[in-house]
């Protein structure tokens, strides 16, 4: 093969064929933005079966791995909610006399008072956002990033940093109602003599319009665009670079122990980085109407009550929750990608 060509292994262990030399970068040769970020790059010279995978692939099997992840940590995601109104008034005079402390003290108390099936409350609207919210996020990430880099062999960090961020509000913006519904239904208390605000998901999606408005669904969207681009960025851009590092220095193969290592650690940065923000998007898109102003409202009033430790209020079971959702997502969405490829692979090699 020509040596203008190389296969690069790209973030999130796609790998992107780079057809084009160094001095003439792919943006240059009349390419546009819909055909950039769409059509799948593969090299002159590559069979079909070696080209690198489609957006198809990569939306589906995005969304699939982040539902598996759900499934699998929504109690400590629901701990978590149940963490961060803990204070608010409303929230207050529907528990009292129940206190929450810790995350697994938490779910125990969640289980001896409102029974198991509370623990996976919003768990419909959650898968629903999953499908839709890290489809985009996840799957458009590597198109989004070798846009903005031009088509160059490698992107630096601040390219890395942009395309995160840029699919993170993508796919809030597309997702937004969604996560309203969800954190209101974790936010929700099934007690006997507590009034249940929803009843179903559908339910809830049709209440919020008629009472609240358009408005009332894309509900905390600022506070939540800013949360998940930090979020995106933080956690793809983080798994990228420890993958990257360990596989160029031969510490592990592309195998899971590395896909492990390189989750854990982009989920332990991401709640650092991203807890603040996700503290006060949860308490504004669970307020009811009148509460606080605006999110920045919802963050003064916290840190004038309650001081600046409300702001990691719930940090451990953030942490419980995005360490091991970045670990089940990240791990099923590789192996995902690779049966994926493997039946696209078998079934040209049928035909």
């Amino acid at each position: 093969m020509d040596n203008r060509f190389r296969i690069e292994q790209g973030s999130l262990g796609l790998i992107s064929g780079l057809g084009a030399s160094r001095s003439k970068p792919i943006a240059c040769q009349g390419r546009n933005l819909i055909q950039f970020l769409f059509v799948p790059r593969t090299m002159v010279g590559m069979k079909p079966s070696d080209s690198p995978p489609t957006l198809g692939v990569k939306f589906l099997s995005a969304g699939t791995a982040a539902c598996i992840a759900d499934l699998v940590t929504f109690p400590l995601d629901t701990a978590k909610v149940r963490l961060q109104i803990q204070g608010e008034k409303v929230a207050s005079e529907a528990t009292r006399g129940i206190r929450y402390r810790g995350v697994f003290g938490t779910i125990s108390t969640m289980i001896r008072t409102e029974g198991p099936r509370a623990l996976y409350n919003g768990l419909m609207a959650g898968l629903q956002r999953q499908m839709c919210f890290a489809s985009i996020r996840i799957g458009f990430y590597d198109n989004v990033k070798n846009f903005y880099s031009g088509g160059a062999d490698t992107a630096n960090v601040g390219i890395r940093i942009l395309a995160g961020c840029t699919t993170g509000a993508m796919a809030v913006s597309f997702a937004q109602p969604t996560d309203v519904v969800k954190v209101r239904f974790q936010a929700q208390v099934n007690l006997t003599g507590v009034s249940r605000r929803y009843t179903g998901t559908m339910q809830a999606y049709k209440q919020i319009f008629n009472h609240e408005g358009v408005r009332g669904l894309w509900k905390g969207c600022l506070p939540n665009i800013t949360r998940n681009a930090l979020v995106n960025c933080t956690e793809l851009v983080t798994y990228d670079l420890i993958k990257e590092a360990i596989l160029k220095h031969n510490l592990l193969s592309d195998n899971l122990p590395c896909h492990f290592t390189s989750a854990f650690g982009a989920g332990f940065v991401t709640t650092c980085i991203a807890s603040p923000v996700d503290v006060v998007k949860t308490r504004y898109m669970n307020s009811p109407p009148g509460q606080y102003r605006s999110a920045t409202n919802c963050a003064w009033v916290m840190a004038t009550k309650e001081g600046p430790t409300a702001f990691y209020k719930g940090f451990v079971p953030s942490f419980l929750r995005l360490g091991s959702w970045n670990v089940v997502m990240f791990v099923s969405f590789e192996q995902l990608k690779r049966l994926m490829m493997a039946g696209k692979k078998k079934m040209e090699e049928g035909s």
